[in-house]
């Protein structure tokens, strides 16, 4: 069964191993089996676009580390100097068939389901800029800890290229940051330097670039002294609703994006889009 289906996960094993890793093209994983704590570094240059292929990485990922009963953590963070993840690889929704929109919205709403309900304590560790999609990776985990470099912005800023969040990546915002923080940096599409992304509560803290992993590491200690069961349950509990009504409209999701994106005019802001990036490298 999914991962937001099935029950809490047993108590984990005696650790065999020291350290194992695995990766694919995208995505490095590596497994510290002693203290259960695996730390996913996304690594698709130039900015760990989130493409089809990088989601379905995504997802395979979190899923061995979801049945491997050694591992009770995972930190989330980028193998790409000054970026997390850009977002959603507009490639990926400009010009293409019905099928293959509906084929990667399924593939990004798969992602969210995967890590939003994760048995796992998940933090983000975001030590980059983390617009649009990248940025509900970091609502969707647990805790946020990001780079206090004010360079560094992180933001659902949608609105800016003429699109519009969908209920679920609003919903996650909401959870993290209260109503009225979500309603006017949605309508905005306000991407935050980390200082203000702080006070905003957007992120839980900020820490000098060369203390961040040891940071996020002692933040997943913390975590981690909890029974699993226990914290397991409460995340379930809090996110539910939340995870339920997407699974419930996945399907008119899909639809509904398919006929948004399909749109000639958000077609041509998407392809202009594209050529101001052209220009700006």
């Amino acid at each position: 069964p999914p991962a937001w289906a099935r029950a809490t996960r047993q108590p984990p094993s005696p650790p065999l191993a020291p350290c194992r890793a695995f990766s694919n093209n995208k995505i490095l994983v590596e497994l510290d089996e002693s203290s259960g704590v695996a730390t996913m570094k996304f690594k698709s240059p130039p900015v760990n676009s989130l493409s089809l292929d990088f989601l379905t990485e995504f997802c395979i990922s979190l899923e061995k580390l979801e049945n491997n009963r050694a591992c009770r953590g995972v930190i989330i963070t980028s193998a790409i100097p000054k970026i997390f993840s850009s977002g959603l690889d507009i490639t990926e929704m400009c010009g293409k068939s019905t099928e293959h929109y509906a084929e990667f919205w399924r593939a990004v709403q798969e992602m969210w389901l995967r890590l939003y309900s994760s048995n796992m304590v998940t933090i983000a560790a975001v030590n980059g800029s983390s617009p649009a999609g990248g940025c509900l990776i970091a609502l969707t985990c647990d805790y946020r800890i990001m780079v206090e470099n004010p360079k560094f912005t992180i933001g659902l800023n949608e609105a800016q290229l003429g699109i519009v969040a969908p209920f679920w990546f609003k919903d996650t915002f909401v959870n993290v940051v209260g109503h009225r923080v979500a309603e006017r940096s949605l309508q905005l599409g306000s991407l935050y330097p980390a200082p203000e992304a702080h006070r905003f509560g957007v992120v839980d803290e900020l820490v000098p670039e060369e203390k961040l992993q040891e940071k996020a590491a002692a933040v997943m200690a913390q975590w981690l002294v909890l029974p699993d069961h226990a914290r397991q349950l409460t995340k379930s509990m809090m996110r539910k609703a939340v995870l339920d009504r997407l699974v419930a409209h996945r399907e008119e999701d899909i639809q509904n994006f398919i006929s948004f994106i399909s749109k000639e005019s958000i077609q041509k802001s998407l392809r202009m889009y594209m050529e101001m990036l052209k220009k700006k490298k």
